[in-house]
Order: structure tokens, then C-alpha cells, then sequence
């Protein structure tokens, strides 16, 4: 029986509209909304996680000087540069004395005189210490006249008199002795503090260290604790490091420690904890710990930027997984597991985790359960989801 051709064409796209609805309904079903969600999933596996704690410093002096005057002047002449070694009591710099050197002088002469006034009042102490041994000779001889009735009594009142003066004389000159005694300690230290003062113009190195700044020249005028240069122990460096306090946990000194400068990003450098600094920084919520180098790298630069990786202890063995797992869904930390294919949030608490990625399960899951490592979009309860080795083809990844 022949077909009518308008039949024909009615079968005909009937059939490409059946094909086209499940070519549709393939492509919904397979990559449009409705296909299942691919993920990535791990085991649930026993181990050891070493925590460790990281952040960033820089290397800083642990002993360094400003060096300036004590009172305000003009700087006189620098006498070394940036980069160069002074050893203890080495002369630095100086200050333009203006007048203490006259000053001096004139002390000097003061001194000088004092010292001939006060020779002049021991000769006087001498002279009123011979009169009154002649008025008390005089006296005794008085004495033994009047007893003899040879004198009178005026005569003797008078010889007594002349002792009495005699002491008063002698206490005279002793209290001008004393008090020239006290003029020359007096002008004694006077110099002795001009002198001191002159002293500390000279600018000395307290200690074997290398020059880090010159901040003042020949002819520039400064104040009292101004630094006209800037030294620095070079044996003495050391990281001022800076950590998150939310994952500083575990700081304390002592721990060992992995420096990687700026400047050397290829190397790393063994240190330890030296001290971990009472006050955090409230502003930037981190800690300070200070670091020092088991050994010093050569060349190291003050300023330097430096990572550093702290090692905690190893924690007992107990679940881990990947930190890339733990979700978070209703408000609840966990991860989602598979149970017989199907997707089930199990809330999870967590323990201690390293820089590798791994954390502790301490409750929540069993050692083999499969978890969702990633997925390609957000999941949810019942969710239908395809299993792939990986989201991204290894020849696409970056």
C-alpha cells in the first residue's frame, strides 16, 4: 500500500521532533541544570599531623645604639661612615665645644688660686698658733709672779686677755682654713663636671658593632638624644615574627624553626624561638615572637622581609582528612559523606592541623568513610552527584 507523501512528511518530523526532545532532554539531563553534580572524593584515613605555624617578620638588631650628644650642639666633625666596624671606645664623632675649653682655663685658674689662698691661710694658722703658745708662755710666767706678789692683778688680767685673744686668732685662721679647703673641693668638681662635659662631646662607640645610619653631618645643629649615627651588634640578628593570633596556638619558646629570607627564597635557615613578646598587637590581631638563627646567614639585611614556619609536636595517630573537605551547612562544621551513594552532612569536630592540608576528626566519622573532597557547585542533602577522578583535566590544570 503506497504512503501518502504528506504522511510521510508528518512521520518524518515526528520523528526528528522525538529526536530533538531527547537530545534536549539528554543534554538536561547529562550538563544542563538537571545533571548530576560532579565531585572528587577521599578516604577517611589514621595518621600523625605535624602542626606548624607560619607567619611573616623581618630581621631586626637584638642590640643596637643611637649615638648623640647629651646636651644640644653643633656637630664639630664625623669621623666614620655607613658600614664600617668601630671597636669599643672608638671615636665617632664630635661636638663643637664652643667655650668649654676656656671655661676650663679659667677653673684652671681658679683652682690655682684657691690653692695659693689656701697655703697663705695655713701660714696664718701657723703664726696664730705661735702667738697663743707665746700668750699661754706669759701667762704661766704671770702667774707665778702674782703668786710671788711681784706683779699686780691688771698685769695678769691683761695676760689673759692676750691668751684669749690668741685662741680667737688660731679658731679664726683654722675656719679660713676649712673654708679654703672647701673653695678648691668645691672648684675641684666643677671641673671635674666641665670636664665631663667636655668629654662627652667626643662621640665613642659603646661596643664592637658596624655603623647602619649617619644622620648627621659636619656643621648640622642637634638636640639632646639626638642620633647623629645609628650602630648595630651584626652577631646579634635576629625575626621579629608576626602571627595570626587564631592560628598561633602552640606558641612558646624553644620550637624549632624554618627562616626563608626575601632575598634567599630558595634556602632555608634553622632557627629557634627565642621569646615570645607578652603584648600582641591588637590593631593587626597578631603575636610577636622574636627568632633567632641557629647560625647567622652571610649577608644578611636589617629590614629584610623573612618566612617563617614554626613545628609543633606531632600529634597522637587519629582520622584525618583533607582541610579542603570541611564544609559548613545549617551552621554546623562538617563534611559531606557517602552512604550508599548518597549524600549525607555529618557534622564534625575538629582537632590540630598542619600546613599540608591535613586535619584532625576528632568525633563524626569512621577511619574508610568516603567524603566529598570537591565539588562543582554547592551541595545538598540527596543531591545527585557523578564521581570523577578529578574537576579540572590534568591538561587543563594551571
Amino acid at each position: 500500500m503506497k504512503m501518502n507523501p504528506q504522511n510521510s512528511r508528518r512521520l518524518l518530523l515526528g520523528i526528528l521532533a522525538l529526536a530533538l526532545l531527547g537530545a534536549l532532554a539528554f543534554v538536561a539531563l547529562r550538563t544542563g541544570p538537571l545533571a548530576p553534580i560532579k565531585v572528587q572524593v577521599t578516604e577517611v584515613k589514621k595518621g600523625r599531623v605535624a602542626p606548624e605555624i607560619f607567619g611573616i617578620g623581618q630581621v631586626e638588631a637584638r642590640r643596637s645604639w643611637m649615638v648623640g650628644p647629651t646636651v644640644a650642639g653643633r656637630v664639630l666633625d664625623v669621623k666614620v661612615d655607613v658600614g664600617e666596624t668601630v671597636q669599643p671606645g672608638q671615636a665617632l664623632a664630635e661636638m663643637d665645644p664652643v667655650d668649654l675649653d676656656q671655661r676650663l682655663a679659667a677653673l684652671d685658674a681658679s683652682l690655682a688660686r684657691a690653692q695659693s689662698a689656701q697655703q697663705a691661710v695655713g701660714a696664718q694658722v701657723a703664726d696664730a698658733q705661735a702667738r697663743r703658745a707665746l700668750a699661754a708662755a706669759n701667762l704661766k710666767r704671770n702667774e707665778d709672779l702674782a703668786r710671788q706678789n711681784f706683779i699686780s692683778a691688771g698685769a695678769l688680767e691683761a695676760r689673759s686677755q692676750e691668751v684669749a685673744s690668741a685662741n680667737a686668732g688660731l679658731q679664726a685662721a683654722q675656719a679660713n682654713l676649712g673654708g679654703s679647703a672647701q673653695d678648691i673641693t668645691r672648684l675641684r668638681a666643677e671641673r671635674a663636671a666641665l670636664a665631663q662635659q667636655r668629654g662627652n662631646l667626643k662621640l665613642v662607640a659603646p661596643a664592637a658593632a658596624v655603623v647602619t645610619a649617619r644622620d648627621a653631618e659636619a656643621g648640622t645643629t642637634v638636640v639632646a638624644g639626638q642620633a647623629v649615627l645609628r650602630l648595630m651588634d651584626p652577631d646579634s640578628l635576629w625575626v621579629k615574627l608576626r602571627v595570626d593570633q587564631g592560628r598561633s596556638a602552640g606558641l612558646a619558646p624553644g620550637l624549632v624553626a624554618r627562616i626563608t629570607l626575601r632575598s634567599r627564597p630558595e634556602e632555608a635557615f634553622a632557627g629557634r624561638v627565642e621569646r615570645v613578646e607578652a603584648l600582641a598587637d591588637s590593631v593587626t590581631e597578631e603575636r610577636l615572637a622574636m627568632v633567632r638563627f641557629d647560625a647567622l646567614p652571610a649577608g644578611v639585611s636589617v629590614g629584610e622581609m623573612a618566612e617563617v614556619t614554626l613545628t609543633l609536636p606531632a600529634t597522637p595517630e587519629s582520622l584525618l582528612l583533607p582541610n579542603a573537605a570541611v564544609q559548613q551547612h545549617s551552621g554546623k562544621t562538617g563534611v559531606w559523606r557517602l552512604e550508599e551513594g548518597a549524600l549525607v552532612f555529618a557534622p564534625v569536630s575538629l582537632g590540630a592541623q598542619g600546613l599540608d592540608g591535613m586535619v584532625q576528626a576528632l568525633d563524626g566519622l569512621r577511619e574508610g568513610d568516603t567524603v566529598v573532597l570537591y565539588s562543582q557547585s554547592a551541595l545538598k542533602p540527596d543531591a545527585r552527584i557523578a564521581v570523577v577522578d578529578q574537576l579540572v583535566p590534568a591538561g587543563e590544570a594551571k
